[in-house]
């Protein structure tokens, strides 16, 4: 089964909005506010499965910033994206 269509990641992306009150946290740190749609694995869920429903790894993003968080095409994490990957991981030490 897809786990983004599990109830438990469902309970769990409201959760995250609700948290970051539905503004996008880049955005956000540029003094803007932006609604925010999308729940965003910090560290990729394909890299770490285990942290899936770990808040420290879930940010609620609008969809530009999302896009900007890693390359369509290759799938890879960006410099952007990799900034945000090095904060989850000093707070996970």
């Amino acid at each position: 089964m897809n786990f983004y269509k599990t109830k438990q990641w469902k309970r769990k992306r409201e959760a995250i909005l609700r948290r970051d009150e539905y503004l996008c946290q880049e955005c956000k740190r540029y003094g803007k506010t932006t609604p925010a749609k999308i729940v965003h694995h910090i560290i990729p869920l394909e890299q770490r499965p285990d942290l899936k429903l770990h808040n420290d790894n879930l940010i609620s993003l609008c969809f530009t910033c999302h896009e900007q968080m890693h390359n369509k095409m290759t799938n890879e994490l960006t410099e952007k994206g990799l900034e945000w990957v090095g904060r989850v991981e000093r707070k996970l030490r």
